[in-house]
């Protein structure tokens, strides 16, 4: 009995109060699940200190142990920067900052001489005042994950005024695409009648087809150095690989990731027959300009690295960040493009769609519920911004949790796939080599909680991966 009266009484709360609750509700337990399974990986951090017998020959135990420190920070870093955010969200909602802004948006509007009836002017002050606040806002723990993590484990190499540089650039290239996509999407919502969800997705569809295709033509090279792989070896490997599996590529740029950081990457783009392949320069041992510091500190020619009878030479040899050999460059590209051959870009892209489909057509549906605006501080007037942020931001994140978690599960499937490609194309015994070598440098921690990586990880663990290759290599 006492369990209906209670039942009753929360039905009789207003339906803007439930939804609210609700919302701040989910909000938490998310957080706090994800504090739960960080605690999880934390302890594995804390308790492994040696390096396990199954990892004996896959890594040794300074590299173990300077990867762990690693994590570690990390690890307590997400910790602090993870509660701040949910504390600043929580206080955001709790005292209407988000209509405050609106309000605030329209004064602005106002002193400029634009009046109510000006809803997409004033969305797009709300936006450059959100975006500068959560600019702002992040900045300290930008500057601190850059400047003291990544400085104290050998991985920044940004100087204070290349950061403050970028960030801006950063900043006011998002602003250059955000607020005229964001305009335009706004004013189609407004005319589009009642298939408005129709043209919305349609046109968010070109949108991001058009940036793919621009990002790395026109949008990177703001930001990085792209130059054309020289003519060699490297070059017409990759040119004969991507032929024997009929990738339609054009041309292998180099990207200057150095100046900024000693993590490496690679990754291809482009539609159609025009696709282009892209190497960091951290990943390759020839163009590493890492490498070339430790030569020139040493005072050693490129390849008598084992000449040095110093000890402190011999250390810095050992310690670099050596990239990989051509061979396993290309195991590494065999794996990118097995991506490629198997359709998993071409699957993401229909899932997104899908995806993005159905959220516009749901709010389609939603978009005329005035309680979802009165749950947000939003009485008088109903803004297609703010319906946009309750809905997508707030009403979908149950919904946007599953989706990412089937989206990891899917991710890492495919990481298989891809790994079994390379093998066919004979890469398995250089892929094996790649991973422990890109592990090491980026100083991956290889010892991983089940629950933490099943809700995680985007890509199976390497111990996963190399048990795969060791099969495939004996097969």
């Amino acid at each position: 009995m006492g369990m209906w009266v209670s039942l009753d009484a929360l039905w009789e709360i207003p339906a803007e109060k439930r939804i609210f609750g609700a919302v701040l509700l989910f909000s938490w337990t998310v957080y706090l699940w994800e504090t739960f399974l960080a605690q999880r990986q934390r302890r594995i951090y804390k308790t492994t200190t040696h390096v396990p017998p199954e990892l004996g020959q896959i890594m040794d135990s300074e590299t173990f142990e300077k990867s762990r420190l690693y994590q570690l920070d990390k690890s307590t870093f997400s910790f602090w920067s993870g509660l701040y955010s949910e504390i600043e969200g929580t206080l955001i909602l709790l005292f209407g900052g988000i209509p405050y802004l609106w309000r605030l948006s329209g004064r602005f509007c106002d002193y400029a001489g634009f009046g109510p009836e000006y809803e997409i002017i004033q969305s797009l002050v709300f936006l450059l005042l959100a975006t500068l606040f959560s600019a702002l806002t992040g900045l300290p723990w930008s500057l601190y994950n850059t400047f003291v993590i990544e400085e104290k484990h050998g991985f920044n190499q940004q100087t204070l005024g290349f950061f403050m540089k970028d960030a801006i650039k950063k900043f006011v290239v998002t602003q250059c695409i955000l607020l005229p996509v964001s305009s335009l999407l706004l004013y189609i919502i407004k005319i589009g009648g009642d298939y408005f969800f129709i043209y919305a997705w349609l046109f968010t569809l070109v949108v991001s087809l058009v940036l793919v295709t621009i990002y790395a033509d026109y949008i990177a090279p703001l930001f990085d150095k792209f130059t054309p792989l020289p003519e060699g070896k490297l070059k017409e490997e990759i040119e004969v690989m991507a032929k024997s599996i009929d990738f339609p590529l054009t041309k292998v740029y180099v990207v200057e990731g150095s100046k900024r950081s000693s993590h490496s990457n690679a990754y291809f783009y482009g539609f159609f027959k025009n696709k282009r392949i892209v190497l960091f320069d951290t990943l390759l041992e020839e163009y590493s300009v890492l490498n070339k510091d430790i030569q020139e500190d040493s005072g050693m020619e490129p390849r008598n690295e084992e000449e040095g009878n110093s000890e402190e030479i011999k250390a810095k040899v050992k310690n670099k960040k050596q990239g990989c050999k051509n061979e396993e460059v290309l195991a590494v590209l065999g794996h990118e493009l097995g991506h490629w051959k198997l359709g998993h870009t071409v699957k993401n892209i229909i899932i997104s769609q899908m995806n993005s489909f159905l959220c516009f057509f749901l709010f389609a549906v939603l978009i005329g519920r005035k309680e979802l605006f009165a749950a947000f501080g939003f009485y008088d007037s109903q803004p297609t911004l703010i319906g946009l942020l309750i809905i997508f931001q707030f009403i979908f994140s149950p919904y946007n949790e599953v989706l990412s978690f089937c989206l990891t599960v899917l991710s890492r499937r495919f990481e298989f796939q891809a790994d079994a490609f390379a093998k066919k194309l004979g890469k398995a015994k250089d892929l094996y080599s790649a991973l422990i070598k890109l592990n090491k440098d980026n100083l991956g921690f290889p010892v991983s909680d089940w629950l933490f990586s099943m809700w995680h990880y985007s890509h199976p663990p390497l111990l996963e991966r190399l048990q795969a290759l060791k099969s495939m290599k004996q097969h």
